[in-house]
């Protein structure tokens, strides 16, 4: 797929001043940068080449404003903004680089947070340190937007879109827009456990050498938490790569797992295979919703950011039906301030349009409230470690950089590797700042028979 060239800004509907006409890419740009498309390339599964949806149509007082909006949140905040031929901004720190300041202003007022992470996909800003840039706009989310707009956010933030309610037909699209890109991508950047979720590590800094067994450390103390033993009926929703279920049956488990990614099911069954435990676990490509049957233990990693709110209620009380009276459920989940989710969980945001359609970020009141409203659970242990997955997040990172010629090689093009890495920096930005969070816990069922 050939990006076609921009459309001109009379094209666009922004009428050009002086000082507008001053906002054009640095001549020393890129040559690999991204061109912009109309094209919108989400309706369907994600192809490896990626374009940029072009800058929309934007007035010259939207535009204006927006440039001044911007600009008075990123003066107070410690990095420094450098705008081509429009000079800096900030009181100083990481460097965030504007080359298109016209296009990068045009997307903002249009998308709000899309728009600013299509820019950087498009190639219209870049940052020498960009973890340190988004660890500084993360940490000051509350406070970039002004208080009146902050007021008016539902007549100006976009809405999530119809089609990626996670019913159990739009799940399974939206499992695959992410978990079926390809094997052979994830096994670029993940270790050779091939688990795709926060590690637990002895110290910090974490080294790549050390993430395996630090991915085992995390899945033991889950597997701990809901006492998987010898003979134990053990129900795993979301099987990932396969890790856990392997980890489980050599315990002595006996592992029903739940996926609704084929790419992952197939490699998952595989490496079952090749761990001679094909007698103790069963991958099925399953909703969780479809689940049968009863269980000692259920366990489940990062699944229920995936969920969507409104089927909160409906997967807790499933992790309630499965387990049998003294049952213990335990679970992993990234997790965000409750005052933050409210804000935000009816908004469209560039995370849920390119990387993980229909989820949401649940905050620990939001899931506690549910388990107490909706099952007859009982949360009996929760811990955090969200430093853990900002090094978690690195490694990947920096492995991910490390390859970036054999990513290509499987065909991914220069737009998606930066979205690749946009996601990367962005997802550990959260985790350093303290916006986000990763826990793990423990709900279990009384027995009344006792």
């Amino acid at each position: 797929m050939r990006a076609a060239e921009p459309r001109s800004a009379a094209e666009q509907g922004d009428a050009p001043t002086g000082d507008l006409d001053a906002e054009h890419p640095s001549a020393d740009a890129d040559a690999e940068r991204p061109r912009a498309t109309p094209a919108d390339p989400h309706a369907g599964p994600r192809p490896t080449r990626l374009d940029v949806p072009a800058p929309p149509a934007a007035t010259w007082p939207r535009t204006a404003l927006t440039r001044a909006v911007v600009r008075r949140a990123l003066r107070e905040l410690p990095l420094q903004a450098r705008f081509a031929g429009m000079g800096s901004v900030g009181k100083g720190g990481p460097l965030l680089d504007v080359h298109d300041p016209r296009a990068f202003h045009r997307r903002i007022g249009s998308q709000g947070l899309i728009g600013f992470g299509e820019s950087y996909m498009a190639g219209e800003w870049d940052a020498p340190d960009p973890v340190g840039v988004l660890t500084v706009l993360a940490a000051h989310a509350a406070e970039l937007v002004p208080a009146p707009l902050q007021r008016l956010r539902g007549l100006w933030a976009l809405r999530q879109p119809p089609s990626r309610r996670n019913t159990p037909d739009h799940a399974r699209n939206n499992i695959s827009h992410h978990y079926d890109l390809s094997n052979e991508l994830f096994a670029l950047f993940l270790d050779d456990t091939l688990t795709y979720s926060s590690a637990l590590f002895r110290g910090f800094p974490a080294h790549w050498d050390l993430l395996a067994a630090a991915q085992h450390r995390k899945i033991d103390r889950l597997l701990d938490l809901a006492e998987v033993g010898d003979g134990t009926r053990l129900l795993e929703i979301g099987t990932g790569w396969g890790e856990l279920a392997i980890r489980a049956a050599a315990r002595g488990a006996h592992v029903t797992s739940l996926t609704l990614s084929r790419e992952q099911r197939d490699l998952a069954r595989e490496r079952v295979r090749e761990a001679g435990l094909s007698d103790r676990v069963a991958i099925e490509l399953c909703d969780y919703r479809e689940a049968r049957g009863t269980y000692d233990a259920v366990v489940s990693v990062e699944m229920l950011e995936a969920v969507g709110e409104e089927f909160w209620p409906v997967y807790f009380r499933t992790l309630d039906e499965r387990l049998v009276p003294g049952g213990r459920a335990a679970f992993q989940v990234i997790t965000m301030p409750h005052e933050r989710m409210l804000a935000s969980r009816n908004t469209h945001t560039w995370i849920q349009k390119y990387i993980f359609p229909g989820g949401l970020l649940p905050s620990v009141k939001a899931i506690e409230r549910t388990v107490r409203d909706h099952t007859r659970l009982a949360v009996t242990r929760r811990e955090g470690f969200g430093a853990h997955y900002a090094e978690t997040l690195r490694l990947w990172r920096e492995r991910f950089t490390e390859r970036a010629a054999e990513v290509a090689g499987l065909g991914f093009d220069v737009t998606f590797r930066r979205m690749w890495t946009f996601y990367l920096a962005y997802s550990e930005a959260g985790f350093r700042s303290g916006y986000l969070d990763v826990q793990q816990y423990l709900c279990t069922k009384e027995d009344l028979a006792r």
